[in-house]
């Protein structure tokens, strides 16, 4: 079975190459994590309405930890004390999505830095992978939830995302 990712005869669709990818554990593409657009999603005009993605976002870097870095999300706030803060958050709308799409949202680390994280998502239309909806990117940062006070990321973490960045960031490696 090929792998051609236009869904052209013999081949596999994106979706089907990014469900074998994450499912499989095979390192050929970002994590990308599919969502439904629900009825609570859209506004009055019938389209998501605009912050919404950043909840995509949100989704997309917590399914993340799990897939990428082995932990899930409760227990990097919960047991093991840490929390991230977005600080500066950014986006680029390209096309509408209306109740019903899919939206494939694409995670990548930008940067790393002492107490921060740089986050940057890709929002592809489910039905059509090579449709970019949205691209944005968002600053969180390392915190210890009792107290906000700024906490330097710790290695097991700051040495996942490095990696990860640099499998999926050309210009990084």
């Amino acid at each position: 079975m090929t792998l051609c990712p236009t869904g052209h005869q013999g081949g596999l669709t994106f979706s089907e190459i990014s469900k074998i990818v994450h499912e499989g554990g095979n390192e050929l593409m970002p994590f990308r994590k599919p969502i439904k657009v629900c009825f609570g999603d859209i506004d009055n005009a019938g389209i998501v309405y605009y912050p919404r993605f950043m909840h995509y976002f949100h989704l997309a870097m917590e399914e993340f930890f799990s897939s990428e870095m082995g932990i899930d999300y409760a227990e990097v706030l919960h047991k093991r004390k840490l929390s991230f803060p977005t600080v500066h958050v950014e986006a680029d709308f390209r096309r509408r999505m209306r109740y019903g799409d899919q939206i494939n949202i694409e995670v990548r680390v930008v940067n790393v830095g002492r107490t921060s994280i740089t986050w940057g998502y890709r929002g592809y239309r489910m039905d059509a992978e090579d449709e970019m909806v949205v691209e944005g990117e968002n600053v969180t940062v390392c915190v210890h939830p009792d107290t906000f006070e700024k906490t330097d990321l710790p290695e097991w973490l700051r040495k996942g995302l490095v990696s990860y960045m640099e499998r999926f960031n050309p210009a990084v490696a």
